[in-house]
């Protein structure tokens, strides 16, 4: 296969070949530099070529390919039912967040998008499509029903994005990708963006990407500098008492743990022994899911407990903890909980309880990440627990968190007069303040669940 060169990378926003409406849009939410992963790819996807890059979660992918897809789509109409442009994700959350992240720019070129996931009414995304919409992001599963229903056709889709493929490889759903894509035009432009590009992610750029220009920008998540690796070792029998008074700190923390049931057992604990904590995994709704996300994000709620369902997607701003109270089995599990924390530059700390038996293959874990992290061995109490993670004695006075009244979500789909988000709602990014503020901008949403 020939390769043809790339284009090079640029360094601002302004030399890109963008529509002024959407050049405009981005200096209005003081977007101005791009992050590396938009500067690589922005050029040759602007130009239609196949892309496809890898880049860590919280690295700017959403803006990287929906920038393209916008400034691609735009001045076009879709016809009832028929998208121009189609973005796959592997969940209901990043599926939202893609929606929120493009939302203003896509009212400046005035393209509707419609977000089409399971866990939310079938018949208002239907009535959606049925009202044209230029750009849908949709996971894989509810899509299909749609086709099937005769609600939604691919035949005029001519871009089509793949975000976070190696999680839908992950999770089975490679069939229904495939089958999704195969409807698509066979001609049309396709972008494939992972956090790791493994053997389930090369058999989809083989098949479908057509002599691709590859983007390898960002670290993995064990390589930001920013992030601090702990393994404390403990006992297994001092091991709950050691997670209270983590999750006691002050400060917002995620923990990670493997069952539901073992996420729901935690969370009642904790919220006995007086910590703020609500719970996250595959077993709630989606509205329960996204009002704890809610209460998450604005402090209402201090601790996350969750299984893997909140491994990738979600983006808290001043996040610096996340805690493996029970340790991922997978490389790539502990990579990207690890990801929830030390975003866009931020500093943070992944910290994993090891009781005895399981050092052995925790050691296999974090060589196969390419992490050398500290190891201490803890007790609950000691100086050297709160000193790494701000621990500290819960208050014991049993807590209730009642739900705040959010308002009820109108349709599923979002147009150029839909939204009504507040600045500080978006990811923010590159904002043009020096090499700090530039650091600190871009913060993509959260993204991720099963």
């Amino acid at each position: 296969m020939t390769i043809t060169p790339a284009l090079s990378a640029v360094e601002s926003f302004a030399d890109l070949a963008l529509p002024a409406p959407l050049l405009a849009a981005l200096g209005h939410e003081g977007v101005t530099v791009p992050f590396p992963i938009q500067g690589a790819t922005l050029p040759n996807s602007l130009a239609g070529r196949d892309v496809l890059g890898r880049g860590r979660t919280g690295s700017g992918k959403t803006l990287a390919f929906g920038l393209a897809v916008l400034a691609r789509t735009t001045g076009r109409r879709a016809e009832p039912r028929r998208p121009l442009a189609l973005v796959l994700v592997p969940t209901r959350e990043l599926a939202q967040q893609v929606t929120d992240a493009l939302t203003p720019y896509a009212r400046s070129v005035r393209l509707r998008l419609a977000t089409v996931v399971g866990g939310m009414s079938i018949g208002r995304q239907a009535g959606a499509l049925r009202a044209g919409a230029e750009v849908v992001v949709a996971t894989p599963g509810r899509l299909k029903d749609l086709i099937g229903r005769g609600d939604c056709r691919l035949d005029d889709v001519a871009i089509t994005v793949l975000d976070e493929a190696d999680q839908m490889a992950d999770m089975g759903f490679m069939p229904q990708v495939t089958a999704l894509l195969d409807q698509v035009r066979p001609e049309g432009q396709r972008m494939l963006f992972s956090a790791t590009l493994d053997r389930n992610v090369d058999l989809l750029v083989r098949r479908y990407l057509t002599d691709p220009v590859v983007h390898s920008v960002d670290p993995s998540a064990g390589a930001v500098t920013t992030m601090e690796h702990h393994v404390f070792h403990v006992h297994e029998a001092d091991k709950y008492r050691t997670t209270t008074e983590i999750a006691a700190r002050d400060g917002r923390v995620i923990m990670f743990l493997d069952t539901k049931h073992a996420v729901d057992r935690l969370t009642e604990h904790l919220l006995n022994s007086g910590v703020r904590a609500a719970s996250l995994h595959g077993g709630k709704s989606q509205p329960q899911r996204t009002r704890t996300l809610a209460q998450f994000k604005t402090g209402h709620v201090t601790v996350l407990v969750a299984t893997n369902v909140a491994a990738r997607g979600i983006h808290v701003d001043n996040l610096d903890l996340v805690v493996n109270v029970d340790p991922p089995t997978d490389h790539k599990d502990y990579l990207h909980r690890g990801g929830r924390t030390a975003r866009a530059g931020e500093s943070g700390s992944v910290v994993t309880l090891v009781t005895p038996g399981q050092r052995r293959s925790m050691n296999r874990l974090m060589a196969a990440a390419g992490i050398t992290p500290r190891i201490t061995p803890v007790r609950s109490g000691e100086a050297e627990l709160s000193r790494i993670t701000g621990a500290q004695a819960p208050s014991g006075v049993p807590v209730v968190i009642t739900a705040p009244v959010v308002e009820r979500p109108r349709r599923a789909v979002t147009s150029a007069a839909s939204s009504s988000r507040s600045r500080r709602d978006r990811p923010a990014q590159g904002r043009a303040t020096g090499r700090a503020g530039r650091r600190r901008a871009q913060r993509p949403a959260f993204d991720s669940a099963a």
